[in-house]
């Protein structure tokens, strides 16, 4: 017998916030591990080698993006179908985004392998960095329908309040990719060195064990959602509907790895140094605003599940609280980092005075204004969880179009601040950025998002084909 969604519409909403948010925390922390464990040995190979890997990783978060937009749909319409507890939907809507994700990837994953080497060559001009980078993506892209299948199954999951169980098979494949990636980088015995390639195999391996293991899972049905072979018919009217509300999400998603992509190459101009210390940066960006990613992903399950209860005004008060445990959290962490800035640099390359000195003066320029990251990053989750992703989609292209690239184009290439132009553009589009999405929240047009009413036709379609099939067996 299935388990009923978890009850994440009534009582305590920092309990709920709480229970929801620490494994997801957790499971983000472990997710930022396979780049946080990359970068740590790749790092003992040296600064070219954390330059093809910087290089590549902006590509891959593109094509990435492009696809798993389009999965949020389905995340969004079994949060809110679990809050109304129906669970024949939650089932079927589950697996037609099973179908259009994995399809996507397929696709998405050719055109990467193909274009590698042409997307590698427009971000540097380093002989010594292009092969690197190209083997890293190639392989990368080779793997990606595991990589997706792996994000889809822990999103749908989340969507229904189970928190626990991607956490439990994320936590096992970290750790035995900290074992795989020094063996496929180094070699040993009759495994040969890859280098920087031996990476991304150990990452696509540990992934397409997790991806088998969470299709498993959720056949068995024991988890809050179950899988059927007959659902796997494509249903083209609701795919159709999933993908007009994902693709305002698939845009947001692909704008930011896009606005990553060209500042990754505006800062190749200044050097490989300056991309290494960059390409840290990132990581070390990613891994300090895994507390408000946590917040914003618990929170849009959270006003999901209450929107599809109705209970609209309670959805309110999970968007405020969440907001504000975001901003405290991320301030006390951007001080920690502008304190030991230094020393977390060194962590990841040590030894590269120059690196470490460029990349600490990044990660200070920009980590007093991290609590105004987690403003935008939980806003966002109220949005997406409303199923109104067109917001967070035009909040994007202004954060990253209007606000951060021309700044740090204009800083860096028309002023004497070279690369440090690069680095101020950072805080003044995170503060803007932040502003902007609160003016919009406070508007409360997000308020007014009725996805369930909209998708009658889809649950008259989804009737039929239970009838069909003789009953929900």
């Amino acid at each position: 017998m299935q388990q009923k969604p978890n009850k994440l519409t009534e009582g305590s909403i920092l309990k709920s916030l709480i229970t929801l948010a620490l494994p997801v925390i957790f499971v983000n922390i472990l997710q930022t591990a396979y780049q946080l464990t990359d970068t740590f040995w790749v790092g003992r190979l040296g600064t070219d080698a954390v330059a093809a890997v910087s290089i590549s990783f902006p590509i891959i978060f593109f094509i990435i993006s492009l696809g798993i937009g389009l999965g949020v749909a389905g995340t969004i319409l079994v949060a809110q179908y679990a809050g109304k507890q129906d669970q024949a939907t939650v089932d079927y809507t589950s697996s037609q985004t099973f179908l259009m994700v994995i399809v996507v990837s397929i696709i998405l994953g050719a055109i990467g392998y193909l274009l590698s080497p042409y997307m590698t060559m427009v971000m540097t001009d380093d002989s010594n960095v292009i092969y690197p980078a190209i083997s890293y993506m190639r392989i990368s892209f080779i793997g990606l329908v595991f990589m997706f299948t792996y994000m889809i199954f822990q999103s749908l999951l989340r969507g229904v309040g189970n928190v626990r169980t991607p956490m439990y098979i994320v936590l096992g494949t970290v750790l035995l990719n900290l074992v795989l990636d020094p063996l496929f980088i180094f070699g040993y015995g009759p495994i040969p060195a890859m280098g920087v390639k031996g990476a991304a195999i150990s990452t696509i391996l540990t992934q397409a064990i997790a991806s088998i293991i969470g299709i498993a899972l959720l056949s068995g049905g024991k988890y809050g959602i179950k899988l059927k072979l007959s659902h796997f018919k494509p249903d083209y009217p609701l795919i159709y509907k999933m993908f007009k509300i994902g693709f305002p999400s698939s845009v947001e998603q692909s704008t930011r790895a896009l606005g990553l992509a060209v500042m990754t190459l505006l800062v190749t101009t200044f050097g490989t140094l300056t991309v290494a210390a960059y390409g840290i940066g990132t990581y070390v960006l990613m891994f300090v605003i895994i507390p408000a990613m946590g917040l914003s992903m618990a929170t849009s399950t959270l006003v999901g599940q209450n929107i599809g209860a109705g209970k609209i005004e309670r959805a309110e008060r999970i968007a405020i609280l969440s907001t504000k445990l975001a901003f405290i959290a991320l301030s006390i962490v951007g001080i920690i980092i502008f304190i030991f800035a230094n020393q977390v640099v060194a962590f990841f390359i040590p030894g590269e005075i120059e690196t470490i000195k460029t990349g600490a003066l990044f990660l200070r320029t920009m980590s007093l204004t991290f609590g105004f990251v987690g403003v935008q990053l939980t806003l966002n989750g109220v949005f997406i969880g409303a199923g109104n992703t067109m917001i967070s989609m035009i909040l994007a292209i202004v954060s990253l179009w209007v606000l951060r690239f021309p700044l740090g184009y204009v800083l860096a290439m028309h002023t004497s601040l070279a690369e440090v132009g690069i680095w101020i553009a950072f805080p003044i589009s995170n503060i803007v950025a932040a502003l902007a999405t609160l003016v919009w929240f406070k508007k409360g047009t997000w308020k007014e998002k009725k996805i369930t009413e909209e998708m009658k036709q889809i649950e008259d379609t989804r009737t039929e084909t239970i009838i069909e099939e003789g009953g929900l067996g």
